[in-house]
């Protein structure tokens, strides 16, 4: 007979097989339609608009999948999820002329509402089945997931080239499209049916009500990921390609593994903040409260000295490279610390709707960074996006601040 506990380790390697699986598709998708639309003549611009309702349909679908989660039960939402990056694949496996940049806007559309569903169901599954009383159980659940979501989406972005060097685009985009079929037919049938799901209907109001807590902290988590991608999403690519005469194949390639490293670092987070640990509840937020704002404080410093070092005209190369690596590996502790912060900070009740509103605010800041770092990269240049940068980091570690002193 099944233990309660093996059968929460059951669910959580379910949730987590479905999160990777979807999650290399993610990446794989991303790079099949950047390449395969450079080569058939495509400008920049026409690539980005294919991803810009990806991005935007972030905001919405975090908040209404959170409560939408909680009505329905967190198992519908990742199967969901899992449904729509199906359709969004096959809506590529349409003949070649109709795939225009409005039809694969859609496709992505679908694409990005997929990915969010599945991200908040899986990450606020880890709360419900992650043991209660060890807090440091659910931080080593919670960065095992993040970060080897991160990994294997770089992993993802390497298996798009391969693909489409080895087999063409259709085929590469049919072969997605089976191997996500299985895994989704399997987690139908296996994800248990009542995961997550209120046994009251949560008013939709409850959306934007939120402690001061969840609020500092989603401001803290805006605030961060604008700060990472008004530099690494627009302006760091194009300035590599410009200034540095990095061909496409090395920025891609170079970013690819960035993102592998990052989510490896995610992985291993709690090791790197060895505090934050094998204390009470209550002991172990005020610890991962302090530890954030520590590490939010070593971040803001990295993007000042990346600056300074390009200002003063050093070896740009080897100074980029090793700031992003610095920069990478601090990010990625803070966004770990953070992760852990919200499910460890919600009530299993509210989980769903607490980490959907959370997740609202991260897709904000990354829609609010992409944008800065086309407009202010244009404008002003690069090290003024690094300047930004450092000054949005020191707004996540004030919004941070303080938090400690909160008992949730």
């Amino acid at each position: 007979m099944q233990t309660p506990r093996s059968s929460n380790l059951a669910q959580y390697a379910l949730v987590t097989g479905n999160y990777w699986a979807l999650t290399l598709t993610d990446g794989a998708l991303r790079m099949l339609v950047v390449l395969h639309f450079y080569s058939l003549g495509y400008d920049a611009f026409s690539i980005a608009l294919m991803f810009l309702f990806y991005e935007l349909f972030g905001v919405v679908t975090n908040l209404l999948g959170g409560y939408f989660g909680a009505r329905v039960g967190l198992n519908r939402i990742m199967n969901i999820g899992l449904g729509l990056q199906i359709v969004a694949l096959c809506m590529l496996l349409v003949s070649p002329h109709m795939l225009t940049v409005a039809w694969v806007m859609a496709a992505q559309a679908l694409s990005g509402i997929a990915k969010d569903l599945n991200k908040m169901s899986a990450k606020s599954a880890v709360k419900l089945l992650a043991p209660s009383h060890q807090s440091s159980s659910l931080y080593r659940a919670v960065a095992l997931l993040t970060g080897s979501k991160n990994t294997l989406k770089g992993v993802g972005f390497f298996m798009g080239g391969a693909l489409l060097a080895s087999i063409g685009f259709t085929s590469s985009i049919l072969i997605m499209v089976i191997g996500l079929s299985i895994v989704w037919l399997f987690s139908l049938v296996s994800l248990k049916a009542d995961l997550g799901r209120h046994k009251h209907k949560p008013n939709i109001a409850l959306l934007f009500s939120k402690s001061s807590a969840i609020n500092r902290l989603s401001g803290a988590r805006l605030c961060l990921f604008a700060a990472r991608d008004v530099w690494f999403v627009v302006a760091l690519p194009v300035y590599l390609a410009q200034q540095l005469v990095w061909t496409h194949w090395q920025v891609s390639s170079f970013l690819a593994m960035w993102v592998i490293g990052y989510g490896l670092v995610q992985v291993v987070a709690p090791l790197l903040t060895q505090s934050v640990h094998n204390k009470s509840l209550t002991q172990t937020l005020k610890v991962a409260h302090k530890s954030a704002f520590k590490w939010q404080s070593m971040l803001s410093i990295i993007p000042i000295v990346i600056a300074y070092g390009l200002y003063m005209q050093w070896q740009n190369s080897v100074v980029l490279i090793l700031g992003l690596g610095a920069f990478g590996i601090v990010f990625a502790v803070n966004s770990s610390l953070h992760s852990y912060l919200i499910l460890a900070m919600s009530t299993k009740s509210e989980v769903a709707m607490d980490v959907g509103f959370y997740y609202m605010a991260n897709a904000c800041g990354r829609l609010l960074g992409t944008l800065l770092s086309g407009f202010v990269f244009l404008q002003f240049g690069f090290i003024a996006c690094l300047l930004l940068s450092s000054i949005l980091i020191v707004c996540a570690a004030l919004a941070t601040y303080g938090l400690a002193k909160q008992t949730p």
